[in-house]
């Protein structure tokens, strides 16, 4: 399997609701298998085969990473960690728990996802300011979908 393949296959999987993946090809075998939350680590070991396979040279895979990193938003993000809606409030007639450009700590309730009529709150995992929101009110939310990036 080509190294392009290959991350395109982590990123497939990745992204969907699997949890458990196995795969083989020409005596060559790759088994994924992801938590509730997907950690990426990336390292100056780009050479490092992968299960047996040849690895991009450096150069492209270093390249692809700082190309990576800096399309991406500044701030940590707050994803939702189920499907259901959105709700800024905590009732219609209420103000919403935050507003971009507000101060938060870790703990304080951002919004609320219902699920299943069960009221979820979501927490900030950070301490930091909103700097945007990226639902509307009453909108429908995936797993793993953006919510709030904190700066």
């Amino acid at each position: 399997m080509e190294f392009e393949n290959l991350l395109i296959l982590i990123k497939t999987v990745s992204d969907s609701e699997l949890t458990d993946f196995a795969y083989e090809e020409n005596g060559t075998s790759i088994h994924l298998k992801k938590k509730k939350e997907t950690v990426v680590v990336a390292g100056n070991q780009p050479d490092v085969p992968i299960a047996g396979l040849a690895a991009a040279s450096p150069a492209t895979v270093n390249a692809e990473t700082v190309q990576a990193a800096s399309s991406e938003p500044e701030g940590m993000i707050v994803k939702s960690p189920l499907v259901g809606t959105f709700y800024a409030a905590p009732s219609e007639d209420a103000d919403p728990f935050v507003s971009v450009g507000d101060q938060v700590k870790k703990g304080q309730t951002l919004a609320i996802v219902e699920a299943m009529k069960l009221m979820n709150e979501i927490e900030s995992d950070f301490d930091g300011k909103v700097a945007e929101i990226y639902v509307q009110n009453g909108q429908a939310v995936e797993y793993g979908q953006p919510l709030f990036r904190i700066v």
